[in-house]
């Protein structure tokens, strides 16, 4: 973050790096919802994350930071991290920037907050940083696109924006674009060039089978290593319903959709780990979703819409789980049922 408001790419170690995070960062549901801010112009980002991209611990954060306006997705945000402080939470920049996302003092007092609940609004904090970021982000997508509508800017958006989160917004309306700047020009085109390397590529179209009611959330024939039913619990060792079936499958292999529907949950949740719910709406007069479970990563963010064959995460070992695997379940009228069926395994 420059002087006059965002990133520089220089930045040095403030300390040791601390990695080791509670399962309370874990623990926020990943809100969708999205502004006005740039009406998505010129963003050309899609919403989603590539599986395993950005390191486990901040995923939630990176999405509902990336969901706070149509302009600025999660794959900015991420971009922006690793240009700023290379994912490192404790770095500091020669001029005085701080944490994962570089903000100066005076702009942090007025975008920070204390959205990890931890008592304390900290630039090192990787919840606070990541979502000023995507709020400062927003509020300077929505200032330069008024700069555009009153011809004081030219330009997509996101450059603009990410132009202002450098060198500040009114060197962007004073030179009616991107500021001359060699050091803002190389971080825009820097930004640019990291996002595909966290942006979700779009799945072939997928679709159901004829005769089945869903599609196979993994690609290929995956081995179905624990089928749905009573079973004794290999952590919590008692016999309890298993309320889905486990496929074997390596770790950051894609967990797919395995039916068009809309993101309800997408978050941590005890025992199931890092966890997506899909609603489906109404089929044959009952409500239906599906959930994917133990996920080493995230692609997808409350309120998003999916299709089929869609990857929502990649598959790990998160919550009570002995190792990699997909345990994927299908709920009916609020009551876990048998997948098999859904699934033409029956």
């Amino acid at each position: 973050m420059s002087q006059n408001g965002g990133g520089a790419a220089a930045w040095v170690i403030g300390g040791s790096v601390a990695l080791v995070l509670t399962p309370v960062i874990m623990m926020v549901a990943v809100s969708g919802g999205s502004s006005a801010a740039g009406g998505g112009a010129g963003s050309g980002v899609g919403g989603g994350l590539k599986g395993g991209a950005v390191p486990a611990q901040y995923v939630p954060w990176v999405l509902k930071a990336g969901a706070l306006c149509d302009v600025i997705k999660p794959a900015v945000v991420a971009a922006q991290i690793e240009a700023e402080s290379g994912w490192n939470p404790n770095a500091v920049s020669p001029v005085g920037a701080e944490g994962l996302s570089q903000f100066m003092p005076g702009t942090w007092k007025t975008w920070g907050r204390d959205d990890d609940g931890n008592g304390r609004v900290s630039p090192y904090d990787p919840g606070d940083a990541i979502m000023a970021q995507g709020r400062y982000d927003c509020a300077l997508a929505k200032q330069v696109e008024g700069y555009k509508k009153r011809g004081e800017a030219s330009g997509e958006t996101l450059d603009l924006a990410l132009a202002a989160y450098n060198a500040g917004p009114g060197a962007v309306q004073q030179y009616h674009g991107i500021p001359p700047y060699t050091e803002t020009r190389n971080y825009v085109a820097r930004i640019k060039s990291l996002i595909p390397k966290y942006e979700s590529v779009d799945d072939p179209p997928g679709k159901v089978p004829p005769g089945q009611r869903m599609a196979m959330p993994l690609r290929g024939n995956p081995p179905v290593t624990s089928p749905y039913g009573m079973r004794f619990h290999p952590i919590l060792h008692v016999n309890k319903l298993h309320t889905g079936i486990d496929f074997g499958a390596a770790q950051g292999t894609p967990f797919l959709a395995a039916r068009d529907g809309k993101v309800t949950f997408a978050g941590w949740s005890n025992g199931y780990g890092n966890r997506v719910v899909i609603s489906h709406g109404t089929i044959d007069g009952k409500e239906v979703s599906t959930t994917y479970n133990h996920m080493s990563a995230f692609s997808v963010s409350v309120g998003q819409r999916v299709k089929v064959g869609q990857q929502v995460g990649a598959v790990g070992s998160t919550g009570y789980s002995t190792g990699p695997h997909a345990h994927f379940e299908v709920i009916q009228n609020g009551d876990y049922v048998d997948p098999a069926p859904w699934l033409g395994l029956k």
